[in-house]
């Protein structure tokens, strides 16, 4: 009886279907990982935005108080009084999205109305959810 070696060579490596398994998962990371970004982006970009709103909103009070005027007051100049070097917010507030900032102007709001709002309000809420007590 002979005996013949019939050994398999075994080769070392990936197949083409494993590599694209593991392709397909690292994608799949990936992409949670941009959507987790965005999402934090624009929170942060929202909470920014907010804290515009309120330093500003605290700044026209300061000033209405300091100076004796009433809410719902016109007061010419009041803008130019509240927002600039050396006043109660010290430079003009830029969104950190895209929006745009718009003001009173010369008019005080009335107490649970805001000074100044974003463009970005009703699209990506960049707005305070309660601000009665401003």
């Amino acid at each position: 009886m002979t005996l013949t070696n019939t050994q398999k060579t075994v080769k070392s490596g990936m197949t083409l279907i494993e590599l694209t398994v593991v392709i397909l998962v690292l994608l799949s990371l990936i992409s949670i990982l941009f959507v987790g970004a965005r999402a934090w982006k624009r929170g942060s970009d929202r909470a920014g935005c907010i804290m515009n709103i309120r330093n500003v909103q605290q700044g026209m009070r300061s000033y209405q108080n300091m100076n004796g005027h009433n809410a719902g007051q016109t007061v010419p100049g009041a803008l130019r009084e509240i927002v600039g070097p050396g006043k109660f917010v010290e430079s003009n507030p830029t969104c950190p999205s895209t929006g745009t900032y718009s003001f009173m102007d010369d008019e005080l709001p009335l107490s649970g109305s805001l000074y100044m709002t974003c463009s970005l309000a009703a699209v990506e809420k960049h707005a305070p959810s309660d601000f009665a007590d401003w």
